[in-house]
């Protein structure tokens, strides 16, 4: 009996060593599992922030173009206006021109002997006006007056064109450099190796476009966007973070400290950690892989798969229970 009462003994802290080392498992798992939603929660964090700072900077960068466009737009607008003036008074002028000129003509042969016969002093009176009036023809502002395009040839060679709204243009002495100067501030260049930078003065912003038809645009918090022919596009936002888009749909986030994110056009996404993790997302699971060979995946459902790098295998149901811990 008391061999029996032994066994049970035995049996008991047995059990109770198994219950206690069970429970220290799965405590431990469940932290485990709290750090990693953790990261994964704080990268979401990191990300959308970073991607509110890239929209508020595009929705700034929009918001200029429009007020320069419509600055332009009124500009044009009173170029037009000045235009159909310059139109309309060269041709009043013209008609007015032609007059004068038959009038003249046709009193010329009769006026001619009354003229001569006219003493020089009486020819001086009505010849001369009267101090401070002006004749017909003074103060009157000519087409080309009102266009006020002032050409400029320097010593060195450079042309210089200054137009009525202000804005101006000079060229090189080689002709292969031309920069424009707006009115607004903005500038233009174009460089002897056909690069064009444009310079936005509200937005602070320069518009760099290559022969190549690469085009790069550097803003005033030194983000920097480049827009490749192929339709790549890369964003190097100020701390360096570097984001790119593929014409494919692929989307890839380099992190200042080596994480790389890769969203595909379905949605998919990975996470290459520096640390040498890496995260699996997908509509159906969600898996990180651990530089020891140890693989933890989270189904959908909620079921819980852990492989170990010693091949053993553990399931959970979606409540947390063991269903199967294969060693």
């Amino acid at each position: 009996k008391s061999v029996k009462i032994h066994k049970l003994q035995k049996e008991k802290v047995e059990f109770e060593r198994y219950t206690t080392t069970a429970q220290v498992t799965r405590e431990n798992e469940k932290a485990e599992e709290i750090q990693m939603l953790k990261q994964q929660i704080a990268g979401l964090q990191e990300e959308f922030r970073r991607n509110e700072s890239h929209w508020q900077a595009a929705h700034g960068k929009l918001r200029n173009q429009i007020d320069t466009l419509t600055k332009q737009n009124l500009e044009l607008q009173d170029e037009l206006r000045v235009s159909e003036h310059q139109r309309l008074e060269a041709k009043g002028q013209s008609g007015a021109t032609k007059n004068t000129l038959q009038r003249a003509e046709s009193l010329k042969s009769t006026t001619r002997e009354h003229r001569e016969k006219m003493s020089s002093s009486t020819l001086h009176r009505k010849s001369v006006m009267p101090t401070g009036r002006k004749t017909p023809l003074e103060g009157r502002v000519t087409p080309f007056e009102l266009q006020k395009v002032i050409k400029q040839m320097l010593i060195d060679g450079r042309k210089i064109i200054t137009f009525r709204n202000g804005t101006k243009k000079e060229i090189s002495a080689d002709t292969r450099t031309t920069v424009v100067m707006f009115f607004n501030g903005d500038i233009k260049k174009i460089m002897p190796d056909q690069r064009v930078i444009y310079y936005y003065a509200d937005a602070q912003t320069a518009h760099t476009t290559y022969p190549s038809g690469l085009e790069v645009l550097r803003f005033p918090n030194n983000q920097i966007e480049k827009h490749y022919p192929d339709g790549t596009k890369e964003i190097v936002f100020p701390d360096q973070t570097v984001k790119r888009f593929s014409e494919s749909g692929l989307e890839e986030t380099v992190f200042p400290d080596g994480t790389v994110v890769k969203v595909e056009k379905n949605g998919d996404k990975m996470v290459l950690f520096s640390n040498g993790q890496k995260e699996i997302h997908t509509a159906q699971f969600k898996r990180r892989e651990y530089p020891d060979g140890t693989i933890k995946t989270v189904y959908s459902s909620g079921q819980q798969e852990t492989k170990y790098s010693s091949g053993r295998v553990r399931i959970k149901d979606e409540e947390g229970n063991i269903i199967l811990d294969k060693k």
